[in-house]
């Protein structure tokens, strides 16, 4: 029998076998051919592109007939910080797709939270999200997930709110009651 493993992650692998958490004879196994893909935030120039391409897919899959995207969706979509990578994307236009009555793709500016990006890119947005973090952990107890979580006060998924306080040092514990 002939198989192919490919495995993805986003994490430093062999700073992880240095360290002793990830055992050095898989990392070999696994390593045969390297890709490296930078995120989709460091490639926004993809991001029509990718919309375009998953919006026609996800059309066809929910049986609609979507023909434009309105210039703020657009916007929006290049804007964004896309923490989640690809994966949030597809997750967002999906969700936008369901929810399309008409021709005319659109998204809800809620829908990205606290993680909007400033037009600046700025340590002032970090500053702000961190703001918007901290609120949403003291107004739910430090709870990250669940209906009365954080995640879902700012409007952004679980897995996403946990990449971003782990990005900016948050302690999430301290604000338990």
């Amino acid at each position: 029998m002939d198989v192919r493993v490919l495995t993805a992650t986003n994490r430093d692998l062999e700073g992880a076998v240095a360290a002793g958490k990830f055992r050095e004879d898989l990392f070999y196994r696994l390593n045969v051919f390297p890709i490296a893909v930078p995120s989709l935030r460091e490639r926004a120039d993809d991001i029509r592109l990718l919309v375009e391409y998953m919006l026609e897919r996800s059309a066809k899959k929910a049986g609609k007939n979507i023909k434009r995207i309105e210039k703020a969706t657009l916007d929006l979509f290049e804007d964004y910080g896309w923490p989640g990578n690809v994966r949030e994307l597809q997750n967002v236009i999906e969700r936008a797709v369901i929810l399309c009555d008409g021709d005319t793709l659109s998204v809800d500016p809620s829908w990205f939270g606290a993680s909007l990006r400033a037009a600046s890119g700025t340590d002032g947005a970090a500053i702000g999200e961190r703001e918007r973090i901290e609120a949403a952990l003291m107004a739910s107890k430090g709870r990250v997930a669940g209906p009365f979580g954080a995640a879902n006060k700012l409007g952004v998924p679980r897995q996403t709110l946990d990449s971003r306080i782990a990005a900016l040092a948050i302690d999430k514990y301290q604000f338990r009651r």
